[in-house]
């Protein structure tokens, strides 16, 4: 047979069926309480965190570590595998990644100025046209 429990708002302790009593507060909050003791700690503005008998405090000052599970850490494997891509074989990627910064720079160079070279040809052909038109 299941009962159903429900929790005390201040201590944390479970609530059984015909027990613990009721506070509406005045937004229409309700808080469900073990007993009239938890109630008037309650009313008293006192923090259940500073009572060594509530939960809230056992959870906070670590003294129920028997109830939590502790997982067992895994380890990973973080071993660079470099494989190749689809325009690139293996060789060709080693064989850029060695090159000093300075060579692939100029050779980064070479090839814009070699794209802008062949736009401003397009350029001028393209004027070379309007004018004879």
């Amino acid at each position: 047979m299941v009962v159903k429990t429900e929790q005390c708002r201040f201590s944390g302790l479970r609530i059984y069926p015909g027990h613990g009593s009721t506070l509406i507060r005045v937004d229409s909050q309700l808080f469900k309480f073990l007993s009239s003791k938890t109630k008037r700690l309650y009313i008293q503005r006192l923090k259940p965190s500073k009572l060594a008998w509530t939960t809230l405090y056992r959870k906070q000052h670590k003294k129920d570590t028997t109830v939590e599970v502790h997982r067992k850490k895994r380890r990973v494997n973080r071993s660079a595998i470099s494989r190749s891509i689809v325009g690139a074989s293996l060789e060709v990627i080693q064989k850029k990644r060695a090159e000093k910064t300075e060579v692939r720079q100029l050779a980064r160079d070479n090839a814009l100025r070699e794209v802008k070279d062949r736009n401003k040809k397009v350029k001028d052909e393209k004027k070379a046209k309007k004018v004879e038109v």
